[in-house]
């Protein structure tokens, strides 16, 4: 019997190619995001039988009630959960920054985290055998600002402590939980950064990209260990990318 990943934001780009990369090695995946017709397109890329597409909306809890009930109810248990939808906002000084916009971005990329992680503990903990991994998409600005930044930085900071506060937490009951922080990857998003992107002293520099596939390889790597073994933080980008020495 295959083990059950579930893929949050798993349409396109990251979450899609990691979703991939599972299903490559053995996992039956269930990918979400809010535009069903949007998933059921991305399920011709994978085998048959291989993917399921749900509708989720990570910012509200009834939502992902819902989605767990199904997964139990469906599944039975949910191995892997990759905590990775998220939003960013426009890059402003934080005094220009409607509140609009921050609570977007902290009640995606960090209430959605947290609402789709204590779903995800509550049934690891109740299944047999218990346990299960938790990956959550950190980001390199978990570990470093760019200008202007204020909310996306802020909501990367604070799943830091959530990935390390649920690694604590799910010793007891076999669950890891662990980090995976990504530059620039061949994403709408990341695909900025060829364009140039403003650094520490105002400058606008072009960033190297590497290829989203290589996330989600790194991804399938983390899911794929023993529970016995986490990677807590992993820091996966291009070898030139103005992180280390940025400022």
């Amino acid at each position: 019997m295959s083990k059950i990943a579930l893929v949050t934001g798993g349409g396109s780009g990251i979450g899609l190619n990691a979703a991939k990369a599972l299903a490559e090695r053995g996992f039956t995946v269930i990918i979400t995001g809010r535009h069903l017709a949007k998933l059921e397109q991305a399920l011709a890329e994978f085998p048959v039988g291989r993917a399921v597409a749900r509708q989720l909306d990570v910012t509200s809890p009834a939502s992902v009630d819902a989605l767990f009930a199904d997964i139990q109810a469906t599944f039975g248990r949910l191995d892997v959960l990759f905590n990775n939808a998220g939003t960013n906002a426009k890059d402003l000084p934080i005094d220009q920054l409607p509140v609009e916009e921050w609570l977007a971005v902290i009640n995606t990329n960090l209430t959605g985290v947290y609402l789709c992680t204590r779903a995800a503990v509550g049934l690891m903990k109740q299944q047999t055998p218990m346990g299960g991994r938790i990956i959550n998409n950190g980001s390199i600005s978990a570990q470093s600002p760019r200008p202007n930044s204020a909310p996306y930085t802020a909501s990367k900071h604070a799943v830091t402590g959530l990935t390390k506060s649920t690694a604590l937490d799910g010793r007891a009951f076999n669950i890891a939980c662990g980090q995976i922080d990504i530059g620039n990857a061949s994403t709408d998003m990341g695909n900025l950064a060829l364009a140039g992107r403003m650094q520490a002293n105002g400058d606008i520099a072009e960033e190297p990209v590497i290829p989203v596939e290589r996330i989600g390889e790194a991804v399938a790597y983390m899911a794929g260990l023993q529970l016995d073994t986490n990677v807590l933080t992993m820091t996966i980008m291009a070898s030139a990318m103005p992180l280390v020495g940025r400022g």
